[in-house]
């Protein structure tokens, strides 16, 4: 008897409705689902995250179970999630599979909630899944250095961008047997875990970031400027405390912004840097033994030189000032004179040294080089300009590099963004674990250029003294450059203001560079960015609890 019902059935499944029993085993088999990694997190030197994943989830759909709903389905997602219509639909009518992704990291609640709904609905053969999302907890702080991912997680900026493999991971995958539109809990099934990626620790602190960004701000507001950028630096390490932008974005928000906010000025923007360059030509000449801080120069009112006429900041008759008045006062006339004593050659083989003309290769994306010419196209004016500021072109980093090369002892240090190492997208390798140190200038040419540079935030003969820091002593220099318009490649009348400085000037810990383009109050660098540096230095000093060193300013004569 149990033989002829077996033979009954197999006559029916075979013989007599073969091809319904076939649709029906067509529907059942196999899926296989993506297991996504979770992408590492970027940290700053604390731990604290800057950019973190968090719980999200895809809704997926069984289309032989979603397709006789469809376009219902297709209208309520499309409403709740925002999705486009038609490309719905389609995937909930999708023939021959019985799994297909209708939305990716969408936030846990909100796909919970679309679910729960869609299930009061009578919606069959939805469901979620994991998917880590991307979060910026601090939202702009440090957004432009960290950089976003945008649509389907691929990374678009900053060191999202340039640690990508680093930090994604690899997805794994899940294939399982269902049946019935279920898995089948003892069917065939095979899994290939996600392997997570590493985590990235900067050496910025969220906090101080957080700070120098809103002075930053302010300073650019109060001046009625475009744009501007701050660099706080370890001066013994190297390691980049703070990189501030300004206008920047909110890295959860990248869309609400312009592209041009979403990028590190600070890396990017190339400008001429004025006056500070001042610093590095006078160390080179200490250093090249063309002149000491006593050197004495007549330094008339104007300069004629080729087809050009040099001119001071401030009208004056032939005054005498020795070189560390030079500096203080900050002396286009005396500048240029004193570099008479250099070649072309020698001068530009110091400015390389400082790191002029060359990536600073932190990490940032888009990080521009700057301009130092080759010194065989210089003419005189060339090297004249080039002297005190103009003709050469920086970015923030790589000229606060340059200036805490004197606060190191003349030892330039790498700047570094990264803690330990890390190896970028393109085969570098960049980190503390890595920053090179080379000597530039030697220990007591910098010393004197310190004492020299401690005469700008003097409240007498200093050209800055919004710039000090009550009860320290303060190196400091500032800038003021005329800028190349965009639209007729000239100068056009605006201007780039900056201030660069270290303290405790003797023991120096922090260096700090300020600079603001385009202010429209009329201030130059002492006056928009000198109290900028005083807010941020002062908070550094507090905030690292750094003693002021009792020791002696400087006495260098001004004028002879």
């Amino acid at each position: 008897m149990v033989i002829s019902l077996f033979g009954v059935r197999l006559v029916q499944l075979q013989g007599i409705d073969p091809q319904s029993y076939a649709a029906m085993a067509a529907r059942e088999g196999m899926v296989t689902v993506e297991l996504p990694a979770d992408r590492g997190a970027i940290t700053d030197r604390n731990g604290v995250e800057l950019a973190t994943s968090v719980d999200g989830r895809m809704i997926v759909a069984d289309p032989t179970m979603t397709a006789p709903d469809a376009p219902e389905i297709a209208s309520f997602l499309a409403e709740e999630l925002d999705l486009d219509y038609f490309a719905t639909l389609e995937s909930l009518r999708y023939e021959n599979t019985r799994f297909r992704y209708i939305a990716r990291r969408v936030p846990s609640t909100i796909a919970l909630d679309v679910l729960a709904e869609a299930q009061e609905r009578g919606y069959r053969g939805l469901s979620t899944r994991r998917d880590p999302m991307r979060d910026y907890p601090a939202r702009d702080v440090a957004a432009n250095v960290v950089g976003f991912l945008g649509d389907d997680a691929i990374a678009l900026g900053g060191l999202e961008k340039t640690f990508d493999g680093l930090l994604s991971g690899t997805d794994g995958e899940a294939t399982y047997e269902v049946g019935g539109g279920n898995r089948i809990p003892l069917g065939d099934q095979t899994t290939v875990e996600p392997q997570d990626g590493a985590d990235l620790e900067l050496t910025i602190e969220r906090d101080l970031q957080w700070f120098v960004q809103r002075v930053l701000r302010s300073t650019i507001r109060g001046a009625g400027g475009d744009s501007g950028a701050a660099v706080v630096m370890d001066s013994r390490t190297g390691e980049l405390l703070a990189i501030a932008d300004d206008p920047t974005f909110d890295a959860n928000r990248p869309g609400a912004a312009p592209e041009r906010n979403r990028v590190s000025r600070a890396a990017s923007d190339v400008y001429e840097p004025g006056s500070v360059q001042k610093v590095l030509t006078t160390a080179a000449l200490l250093d090249a033994g063309k002149v000491t801080p006593r050197t004495r120069i007549e330094v008339p009112g104007t300069l004629p030189r080729q087809d050009r006429v040099i001119h001071d900041h401030w009208d004056h008759g032939d005054i005498r000032l020795t070189m560390a008045g030079v500096l203080a006062r900050s002396s286009n006339i005396g500048t240029v004179l004193a570099a008479d004593e250099f070649s072309p050659d020698e001068l530009h083989a110091y400015l390389r040294a400082f790191g002029l003309g060359q990536r600073t290769d932190v990490g940032i994306r888009n990080e521009t080089a700057g301009l130092l010419p080759d010194p065989s196209l210089w003419s005189q004016i060339n090297q004249d300009t080039i002297a005190f500021g103009q003709g050469v072109s920086v970015n923030a980093i790589q000229m606060a590099a340059a200036v805490n090369t004197i606060a190191n002892g003349g030892e330039r240090v790498a700047p570094s963004l990264v803690r330990g190492s890390a190896t970028s997208d393109e085969g570098e390798q960049v980190g503390t674990a890595t920053a090179e140190r080379r000597q530039v200038v030697s220990p007591e040419a910098a010393a004197q250029t310190m004492q020299m540079m401690e005469l700008v935030t003097d409240p007498e003969d200093g050209v800055a003294p919004g710039a000090a820091v009550p009860g320290y002593r303060v190196a400091g220099k500032t800038g003021t450059a005329q800028r190349v318009g965009e639209e007729c490649g000239c100068y056009d009348g605006t201007y780039t203001v900056s201030f660069a400085g270290f303290a405790p000037a003797d023991d120096p810990r922090f260096t700090v560079y300020v600079v603001v383009q385009n202010p429209r109050n009329g201030g130059g660098g002492g006056s928009v960015a000198g109290p900028a540096f005083s807010r941020i230095m002062s908070h550094l000093l507090r905030r690292y609890a750094v003693a002021p060193t009792g020791t002696q300013a400087s006495t260098y004569p001004i004028e002879w």
